[in-house]
């Protein structure tokens, strides 16, 4: 056919070639926005670094984000509490009204209710400044009051003694308080300060983690467990125990009842090795650098290890038994072990185990099936890419700065307040887990999981004593000195 009806029809083919090509481009777009605006993952990313980028704007001005970041100070009577807080009533009416816009902002866009959300986030917030607060105490760390600890203690015992109304689950948003903790945690860690812990601790840190989550997961998989339930309980002992847990369960898709159990073994173990590392070091009159480069490889979670890495450091100050070291050393090396050597291994375990999970674990018996890149997208945790872009961006504000400058400018005005909004973001995370974890439901399980862990933590102990004490304890023992 020739003429002018075929040139038509020529030009209704092309326009409909390129409506359908415009339509699949718009749709292209749609589907990237609804990644970043639809999603937990991309409102933490949001959220955080947008609080990282407002601190910033503030210490480069001269000012500082310290008066939102307000944190209660220590005290020694209830008279010293109530008169902190009344003077600061202020900063944490502010503080409220900020994180909870900004979080029933992400409610919203994710379809919820935020008139639910906001009426529970009141109460979990309440609950999580009496929580900080207990942990100000003067004798918090005698009793091992870390407030993170504390929050999942007192949620756990909320929950399973009474029972909550549905409205209030609303608030409950463990993953999306951990994820903008998680990002905001990559601004106080800077890849500068990774060099500057030196490669002893970052390769030491870097073998633990391999090796007890290698140890958890073998295990876990003899044992007949899935490999993402055990993906779940390998991270959490090797890593940080409760972020990684839940990060990981994210990454691999695991069952929820999986993040449950695994914090619940690794606040179990946590609270075990507050009491057991600090005494066992004091038995084996382990000097301060090296006991606390113990106990950052031995311990799970951050708030319990630093519980016990201060307890050690206060026998040193209060001269007990005679410990030898600086008393501020046990605490140095547990950060650069624990926080900065084994922390970072987050991110490195949530980008790894989300392709495998997805190339090769729902793929068996398909031999056929092919990993798609989309896929492998769609399933990686968009928040690592937020704690990888502000690491990278404190790491530009660090440069140029030894390590003394930046801690003497740079921390205080700017990473110190990050840091609290971290820890109130870990708070109310570690409140809602605990709120929302039914200890009767977690004995379906059985003993595998508890026996899987529980042989990395016997790995993950006389591995990290043999590395602290005889590889490289010429190196902790000169810590602080």
């Amino acid at each position: 056919m020739s003429g002018p009806q075929s040139g038509a029809a020529h030009a209704g083919n092309v326009n409909g070639h390129e409506g359908e090509h415009n339509a699949g481009r718009d749709a292209t777009r749609r589907g990237f926005w609804r990644e970043w605006t639809a999603k937990e993952d991309g409102w933490a990313i949001w959220i955080g670094l947008g609080l990282v980028l407002v601190a910033y704007v503030l210490y480069a001005s001269g000012t500082s984000i310290r008066w939102l970041a307000v944190a209660p100070a220590q005290w020694a009577s209830i008279d010293n509490a109530a008169h902190h807080f009344a003077v600061h009533l202020p900063n944490y009416i502010a503080l409220f009204v900020v994180l909870g816009g900004l979080f029933s902002i992400a409610v919203a866009a994710l379809g919820q209710r935020v008139t639910h959300f906001i009426a529970s986030f009141a109460i979990v917030f309440i609950g999580s400044v009496v929580i900080f607060e207990l942990g100000a105490w003067v004798d918090a760390s005698k009793y091992n009051l870390e407030p993170p600890l504390v929050a999942l203690l007192a949620g756990l015992l909320l929950s399973n003694l009474f029972k909550l109304p549905e409205w209030f689950h609303a608030g409950l948003r463990v993953e999306l308080y951990i994820k903008v903790g998680i990002v905001l945690l990559g601004a106080t860690l800077p890849f500068t300060l990774i060099i500057w812990a030196g490669p002893v601790a970052v390769g030491q840190a870097s073998i633990v983690s391999l090796l007890t989550f290698s140890t958890i997961f073998f295990v876990a998989s003899a044992l007949g467990l899935d490999k993402r339930f055990a993906a779940v309980l390998g991270t959490g002992g090797a890593v940080c125990g409760v972020s990684a847990s839940i990060a990981i369960a994210g990454a691999v898709r695991a069952k929820r009842e999986h993040a449950s159990v695994a914090i619940t073994l690794v606040i179990v173990w946590a609270i075990v090795m507050i009491f057991a590392l600090p005494f066992v070091s004091r038995a084996f009159g382990l000097p301060t650098g090296i006991a606390g480069a113990w106990i950052g490889t031995s311990e799970f979670a951050d708030a319990a290890g630093i519980a016990a890495a201060q307890a050690y450091g206060d026998f040193a100050k209060h001269g007990v038994g005679a410990i030898a070291g600086a008393p501020e050393a046990s605490l140095q090396a547990f950060t650069l072990m624990k926080v900065v050597g084994r922390d970072i291994w987050i991110g490195i375990w949530a980008f790894v185990l989300s392709i495998v999970a997805t190339t090769l674990w729902e793929r068996e018996g398909d031999l056929t099936a092919r990993a798609n890149a989309s896929e492998i997208w769609a399933r990686f945790p968009k928040f690592v890419i937020g704690f990888v872009v502000a690491s990278a961006f404190v790491t530009w504000v660090a440069s140029g700065h030894t390590l003394g400058d930046y801690r003497k400018v740079v921390t205080p005005a700017f990473t110190a307040p990050v840091t609290v909004l971290r820890t109130w973001a870990f708070i109310f995370c570690f409140f809602s887990i605990g709120l929302t974890t039914r200890l009767k439901s977690l004995s379906a399980t059985g003993v595998k999981p508890f026996l899987a862990f529980t042989t990395g933590v016997v790995v993950n102990v006389i591995v990290g004593y043999v590395l602290s004490v005889h590889v490289f304890g010429h190196y902790w023992a000169g810590l602080g000195q």
